[in-house]
């Protein structure tokens, strides 16, 4: 009976951000954060292995923000299903997961330490609207140089299980470095190459050699607006 407790709130959720317009509104109106209605939408483990779900504070905010009855949320409603159905738009992309956003220190060491991070100890939690590794991080641009592709302040998500191609932008710890760096990979033969894409950059290429880790590879840009 339980389960079937959490699966209606975890149904009632998803009419209430289509009635408000998106996750973030609905956040707003209730007076909590997007970032924790998103670890509940994808069912985020908590400390103890269980999955994230509405409890009843939140429940109450819910109904209260959307104007609904106390109890809205503990009921079924099976009319949702026709009124989500969209006739003149297609489905947006799959959000696969949450990623954490973490420091460039953090990604420096990602490969030690991913598989004991706790997604609690993250800046946030963001989803990927494309196809990555569960593994994959978020970090925060810094500086210019590999602008005008990459500006100040925009979210890369990195995925330590893509392929890291010549041309493809990496995130690289170097040898006696704690930090990671984040340039274009260049490969010419056996030679490896990081470029930033600023043509006004000092030192705009730099060879490195196989003491150079490569932390990942990006594969989704988030820009700032």
């Amino acid at each position: 009976m339980k389960r079937r407790h959490e699966t209606v709130r975890l149904s009632n959720l998803e009419r209430l951000v289509a009635e408000a317009g998106s996750a973030a509104a609905l956040a707003r109106l209730a007076g909590t954060s997007e970032s924790y209605l998103s670890q509940i939408r994808n069912q985020l483990l908590t400390a103890k292995g269980t999955p994230r779900g509405v409890g009843d504070e939140l429940a109450a905010k819910l109904e209260r923000a959307m104007g609904k009855p106390n109890g809205w949320m503990d009921e079924s409603h099976w009319e949702f299903m026709e009124e989500r159905a969209p006739y003149n738009a297609e489905p947006g992309p799959e959000l696969r997961g949450l990623h954490p956003l973490i420091s460039w220190v953090e990604a420096g060491g990602w490969a030690d330490i991913a598989g004991g991070f706790a997604l609690g100890d993250a800046e946030d939690l963001l989803p990927c609207p494309v196809s990555c590794s569960q593994n994959t991080f978020v970090l925060r641009v810094r500086g210019e140089s590999m602008e005008p592709k990459f500006h100040d302040g925009d979210l890369i998500f990195v995925d330590p299980e893509a392929a890291p191609l010549s041309g493809r932008y990496v995130v690289v710890r170097l040898e006696n470095s704690h930090e990671a760096i984040f340039k274009q990979l260049i490969v010419e033969g056996d030679r490896q190459f990081l470029k930033a894409v600023n043509p006004d950059w000092p030192q705009r290429i730099i060879e490195v050699d196989s003491n150079a880790r490569i932390c990942g590879v990006v594969v989704f840009k988030g820009e700032v607006v």
